[in-house]
């Protein structure tokens, strides 16, 4: 048997190993986010609802009423609170309105905070569209700052007769400890 035999397999090896784990880091870094965002985008996965504005709504049905309800949480770790303005409101599809949400940072430090939509049932997602959400975006909280954070949306006339209730639910996520964490 050759000597140089077995160092030629492990580099061959190395070498085939190295290209796969290569493969694998620009699979997950390029390709699934993509991807990912094309599932939510399709199910409302993640809370993702549709965020384009009806193109051409003729008039709203006034003969409909749909009734918002708004629930909000706040994360455990986060030092903040976070409430509706309103608990709930009545709607008609086809029509565009504004709702307001409170938050305030509690803490003597800069926080960023991040919500997280949630429509229910699962058969409103596509027919919710935010026009404007804070969930949008992070938000950005001096020490101590109260802010009012908007929401303007549409309900399509299209929802299905069978729902009369949509569950608008956020979360509020402090960031500040993911970043803090990494940096220990």
């Amino acid at each position: 048997m050759n000597e140089r035999q077995p160092n030629i397999s492990n580099r061959s090896l190395t070498a085939r190993l190295l290209v796969f784990a290569a493969g694998m880091f620009a699979f997950g870094f390029l390709v699934l986010p993509p991807l990912y965002d094309v599932f939510c985008d399709i199910t409302g996965f993640g809370g993702r609802t549709n965020t384009t504005a009806l193109a051409a709504v003729e008039a709203p049905d006034l003969t409909r009423t749909i009734r918002i309800e708004f629930v909000t949480t706040v994360n455990e770790y986060a030092p903040w609170t976070f409430a509706a303005d309103v608990d709930s409101m009545e709607v008609h599809p086809g029509k565009m309105y504004f709702a307001t949400f409170s938050a305030t940072n509690l803490s003597a430090n800069h926080l960023v905070g991040q919500a997280v939509p949630s429509v229910a049932p699962v058969s409103a997602n596509e027919h919710f569209k935010k026009i404007e959400c804070f969930c949008f975006t992070s938000q950005q909280f001096a020490a101590n700052e109260e802010r009012t954070l908007p929401l303007q949306f549409i309900v399509d006339p299209e929802l299905p007769d069978y729902v009369d209730t949509i569950t608008l639910s956020y979360t509020l996520f402090d960031t500040a400890p993911v970043a803090a964490s990494s940096a220990h």
